[in-house]
């Protein structure tokens, strides 16, 4: 009497390569694995560990002075020297008045008025534009802060001056000593103000084009239209602009330190992340800490988390994941 065998539902035993030899596919979550087994060694490799070390590290008091053989485990020391020191909160006021003035005005505020001046240009005008604001971010960034150097010169060779002196107006001496945090913004800010623009400007364009039609044909003017029909609709796009640019603000220092170089004199423009990089390897008095540099920037880390969170808590995170980003009648 014959007995009813049932097909085998495991791989060969050659594996997933076995299976397509053999007709069939290897396992979905084989196949997503093999995948991702690549990405997330990089992650691994180039952020996960990286971060362990960095908190390891701040839990040392590794100098020049000790090398790697003399330091030794302080435990919390270095945050509580980071509470304690009076520099520090003289730079965490100049972070927030960094980050705060440049996500404002350029990376938030001028990228989405580019955005909206751009958006509805004709042809391929508005492409251009696009474009040409983008030279700041492409070009590399010591060419870049040389150029913003020359501006800002004393006369008579600083094209602000020269500007201001042809237009009759009193002109002053090196922009970058006198007036150092609006130069910063400004450095800082048109590189920023590029991402943005880009953002705002894809999200204004899938925007479907029957609402914007039925909003001029019910007698919407311009500013009615960008305030009821365009800006409501950018919420996704300005949660991510202000979160992504926030946390590279936080973590960037690069224009400051060709800038200014946290001067003039000490600690003026001087932000967080430039305080961890003087503090663990340019400290100005010879003596490199790396163990407290990264007590430092593992403090910024959490000070991005929590600006985060309330990134999230701001724009209502939970009812952009319930809704449509854009609802189409």
């Amino acid at each position: 009497m014959s007995r009813a065998v049932r097909p085998a539902t495991g791989l060969p035993a050659g594996g997933p390569a076995a299976a397509l030899a053999a007709g069939r596919p290897a396992a979905p979550w084989r196949l997503g694995l093999g995948f991702l087994l690549p990405f997330a060694l990089v992650v691994a490799v180039f952020f996960v560990i990286p971060a362990v070390v960095t908190v390891l590290l701040s839990l040392t008091d590794v100098s020049v002075a000790t090398g790697l053989r003399g330091f030794r485990w302080v435990g919390l020391e270095n945050y509580q020297r980071v509470a304690t020191d009076p520099v520090a909160g003289l730079v965490l006021r100049n972070t927030l008045l960094y980050v705060g003035a440049t996500l404002t005005l350029f990376n938030v505020g001028l990228a989405l008025v580019l955005a909206l001046a751009t958006a509805f240009l004709p042809g391929r005008w508005g492409g251009f534009f696009r474009a040409v604001w983008l030279l700041p971010r492409i070009t590399p960034s010591v060419v870049y802060v040389l150029m913003w150097k020359y501006f800002a010169a004393e006369r008579p060779y600083g094209v602000i001056n020269q500007v201001l002196a042809a237009l009759g107006l009193p002109a002053a001496g090196n922009w970058l000593y006198e007036h150092p945090w609006p130069m910063v913004v400004a450095i800082n800010g048109f590189v920023g103000a590029s991402m943005g623009m880009i953002i705002f400007s894809a999200a204004i364009q899938a925007i479907p084009r029957e609402q914007l039609i039925a909003a001029q044909v019910d007698g919407a003017g311009s500013w009615a239209l960008v305030r009821r029909v365009v800006l409501p609709q950018l919420r996704w796009p300005a949660l991510f602009v202000a979160a992504y640019q926030t946390l590279s603000l936080l973590a960037s220092y690069e224009y400051i330190l060709l800038a200014t170089d946290g001067g003039p004199g000490f600690y003026t423009t001087e932000v967080w992340a430039l305080y961890a990089f003087h503090t663990a390897l340019s400290n100005y008095f010879g003596n490199a800490q790396y163990g407290l540099g990264a007590a430092l920037a593992t403090v910024l880390v959490l000070i991005g988390l929590v600006a985060s969170v309330l990134y999230l808590r701001f724009f209502n995170f939970r009812q952009l994941t319930q809704q449509p980003r854009i609802e189409v009648s």
